[in-house]
């Protein structure tokens, strides 16, 4: 008999819902056609929930997420106010020490990308550095931020991207800027270089973060998995994610020892909230990403093919990639695809 998953679903603000509700559709669509079994658990989280709750992550959201496999995350407006909730997904990486965010960027069919053949992986620390949240006003007008690196948090998501490289082209790229952030640059350098003897087969090079964001412009097809800390990761995969079209089109997936977290890259997007009009792609390729976490990669495959098929089409296109389909006629499309693959 086949394992039934159970999985947390948090729709989160703005254009979330409809993002996720197309997600759940396409699942909902590989679970009809394959073996697969997965039963959607649904909780409240995000901006919204402050005021009703008192936090954006509720304890029966937490005590929900405990009990499930995996999340799949629609995005969520983080509030701005000093003293307001940290982001959500900030509080759900560090409770589950999801260390790894693995942000794939790749050239798609019909999608006018800076180079054709494009195909990497940025892999950011995701649980410390400048977003540690460790941040204070020393006296009026001078605040302080506290970039945190450990070793043992460098050498996790180091590990992680060696064995991801491994998997794929063979090849590393760490981003730093230890040139001027020495001492945490140092500590973040040494980790990744402290592993590269146990994978011999992996190819390693670096860069400054503000080489890359250049180099990632000029040569995007050169680079294969990018492992970086938590600030310069989420600036570079942004980055990446454009440079090979849209960022409408990019997934997430933040990933534990024991639990897995799966959201698309974009935001909340408030001002087209129940416009029917965003792009739902980088969600489902996040739920794709979910899938394959889940151990059921010929299922995930199918996902990721009926996109292809989609975009190669061509008929369907949301604003982003230059048409004028809806969100769900772009989603209805996909699942059509994934009923006759």
């Amino acid at each position: 008999m086949s394992k039934i998953y159970n999985i947390a679903a948090l729709k989160g603000d703005g254009i979330g819902p409809e993002v996720t509700n197309s997600t759940i559709k396409v699942i909902d669509a590989l679970v009809e056609t394959t073996d697969l079994k997965i039963n959607f658990k649904y909780g409240e989280a995000g901006f919204y929930c402050i005021e009703k709750y008192g936090t954006n992550l509720p304890k029966e959201t937490i005590a929900l997420l405990k009990k499930t496999d995996a999340c799949l995350k629609g995005p969520m407006t983080t509030p701005q106010t000093p003293g307001a909730p940290i982001s959500a997904a900030v509080q759900i990486r560090k409770m589950f020490d999801l260390f790894a965010n693995v942000r794939p960027c790749r050239s798609f069919p019909n999608v006018d990308a800076l180079k054709p053949n494009i195909d990497l992986i940025v892999v950011r620390e995701n649980t410390e550095g400048m977003y540690s949240g460790i941040e204070y006003e020393l006296s009026p007008g001078v605040g302080v931020a506290l970039r945190i690196i450990t070793k043992e948090a460098s050498l996790k998501v180091a590990e992680y991207a060696f064995k991801l490289a491994s998997k794929r082209k063979k090849h590393l790229t760490y981003v730093h800027k230890g040139n001027i952030l020495r001492v945490t640059g140092k500590i973040f350098k040494d980790a990744v270089k402290s592993l590269a003897p146990k994978y011999p087969e992996v190819k390693i090079d670096e860069a400054h973060i503000d080489a890359m964001t250049m180099h990632l412009i000029k040569k995007p097809e050169f680079y294969d998995v990018i492992v970086t800390t938590n600030l310069f990761g989420d600036v570079l995969s942004d980055e990446a994610a454009q440079v090979t079209g849209s960022l409408g089109l990019a997934a997430g997936a933040n990933i534990g020892k024991s639990y897995g977290m799966f959201e698309p890259v974009h935001g909340s997007a408030p001002k087209y909230t129940g416009q029917n009009v965003v792009n739902p792609i980088g969600t489902i390729m996040a739920g794709a990403m979910m899938v394959e976490y889940l151990g059921e990669k010929q299922a995930a495959t199918k996902i990721e093919k009926a996109v292809i098929e989609v975009l190669k089409d061509g008929k369907i296109r949301t604003k982003d990639l230059g048409g004028s389909s809806t969100t769900s006629e772009m989603s209805n499309e996909i699942v059509e695809k994934i009923r006759t693959l």
